[in-house]
């Protein structure tokens, strides 16, 4: 009872900060952004302190089998630029123009009677995520910059960063003129749980993880969802594909981040290529330290060489029909010979999670009924599928991926946490009713007629 009380509490703070924050200009959204930045630069030493005993708690549990590798990676603050990246993220996000505000439809109705379709935000999120701590940062500068009010729930494994994070984040907003629960962060299941019955003051769940936490976050609430249960994304290999391109774009999408939703878990090969440039793909594979996961048609091209690839006692191993919903992320990828582009497309659209997708291919019409046909939030070209990212796509950072049929699909930045409202003015001396419109005798005719701005004048 106490944590539901806690939680309904929580909520209606949310609310009541995003009711009293829409009045408010954007410069107030873009100074709280430049303040956060501040306070994540001042407090970096001590974030990645707790950063650190944070993995080396997660490690005790790697160890011990109750947790994968790939939690471990994923925790990692300190890793590479992944500090510097967030950091970046905030202020790319600061620059982006403001989505709030913007006409997309506007029509005079009648003399002096305007009609206009401004966005407007979401409202308040509730963000649910696992491992990566990164996330408390991204979805702050968001939401901020998007009008949007957050509650942001972080997996126990990152519990010390993300309250440190979540403390930098509260003490930027404290130096502006938004609500202190703008952005709160909050610790027990027990509060996820009663926050997802709180439908009248949540407007959308967004959970970042993986199969088990989306699935359970989906089957608990009346609440909208928006997000990607897994990453099944599939690399196929035209019977055009040119062969430096396939190694390049193939190793990339398994090997850059392999954890990482957009990394390939599945690889796609035109029959007419297992005696080419599947066995050099395979070469380069194996020297990047893949396991290869191969149908018999794939395994069998690279058994029969003269010179049997180097790890292929070790690291190529047959595939079963499960090899293909899996999503390995790690150094791991299912192999599969098709005799089309149409079986390759009818198998993607069979097994994938409808993440993002890549041919490797030098036809043009290949290319266009690969990107048509498969049917992901993500088709690519001859390209690694590690672009799916809001970073990369000029998003400043992203939210999470959307592989739904709701407004937003692919990696969501700012568009995908606006929606819009309607509104509409009358100039009239009278004011406008709707008893002077329709059919017949003394009744007006609507005019339609469109009105060239972007955003409302008044």
């Amino acid at each position: 009872m106490g944590s539901d009380i806690a939680a309904e509490e929580i909520a209606k703070a949310a609310k009541v900060a995003f009711e009293e924050s829409q009045l408010l200009p954007a410069t107030v959204r873009i100074d709280a952004l430049a303040k956060i930045k501040q306070q994540l630069e001042a407090n970096k030493a001590e974030i990645l302190a707790a950063n650190k005993q944070d993995m080396e708690a997660a490690q005790v549990e790697v160890d011990a089998g109750r947790i994968s590798n790939a939690m471990i990676k994923r925790l990692d603050l300190g890793k590479g630029d992944k500090w510097d990246s967030m950091l970046k993220g905030v202020q790319d996000v600061a620059d982006l123009p403001d989505p709030t505000g913007v006409v997309t439809y506007a029509s005079q109705l009648d003399d002096d009677l305007e009609l206009y379709r401004v966005s407007c935000p979401i409202g308040v999120l509730l963000v649910i995520f696992e491992a990566r701590p990164e996330v408390v940062v991204n979805i702050a500068a968001l939401a901020i910059k998007s009008g949007n009010v957050a509650i942001l729930k972080g997996g126990k494994e990152s519990n010390h960063t993300t309250h440190l994070l979540a403390k930098a984040i509260s003490q930027g907003l404290a130096q502006t003129s938004l609500p202190s629960t703008y952005v709160q962060a909050i610790q027990t299941r027990a509060e996820v749980s009663a926050l997802l019955d709180l439908d009248r003051y949540i407007d959308l769940v967004i959970p970042r993880g993986g199969n088990s936490l989306v699935k359970a976050i989906q089957n608990s609430t009346r609440i909208p969802v928006m997000g990607h249960a897994d990453g099944l994304c599939h690399v196929y290999l035209d019977e055009s594909a040119d062969r430096q391109k396939a190694v390049r774009v193939v190793v990339d999408s398994k090997t850059d981040y392999p954890s990482a939703c957009n990394a390939a878990e599945t690889l796609i090969v035109h029959t007419s290529l297992l005696n080419t440039v599947w066995r050099e793909v395979a070469h380069a594979l194996l020297a990047a330290n893949v396991h290869l996961l191969c149908d018999s048609h794939t395994l069998s091209a690279l058994a029969t060489l003269p010179n049997v690839p180097e790890r292929f006692s070790s690291h190529v191993h047959s595939s079963t029909e499960s090899s293909y919903s899996i999503e390995h992320l790690d150094l791991t990828i299912s192999v599969i010979a098709l005799p089309s582009l149409h079986s390759a497309i009818q198998f993607i659209n069979s097994h994938s999670s409808h993440h993002t997708d890549s041919i490797i291919t030098e036809c043009e019409h290949a290319a266009s009924a690969f990107c048509r046909g498969v049917d992901s939030a993500g088709t690519f070209v001859n390209a690694s599928t590690r672009f799916a990212d809001g970073f990369r796509y000029g998003f400043g950072t992203e939210v999470g991926i959307s592989t739904g049929r709701i407004h937003a699909r692919g990696p969501v930045g700012l568009e995908g946490l606006v929606i819009y409202k309607y509104i509409m003015r009358s100039k009239a001396e009278r004011g406008h009713i709707v008893g002077e419109f329709g059919v017949g005798e003394g009744k007006k005719n609507f005019k339609h007629t469109a009105i060239a701005t972007t955003s409302v004048p008044f």
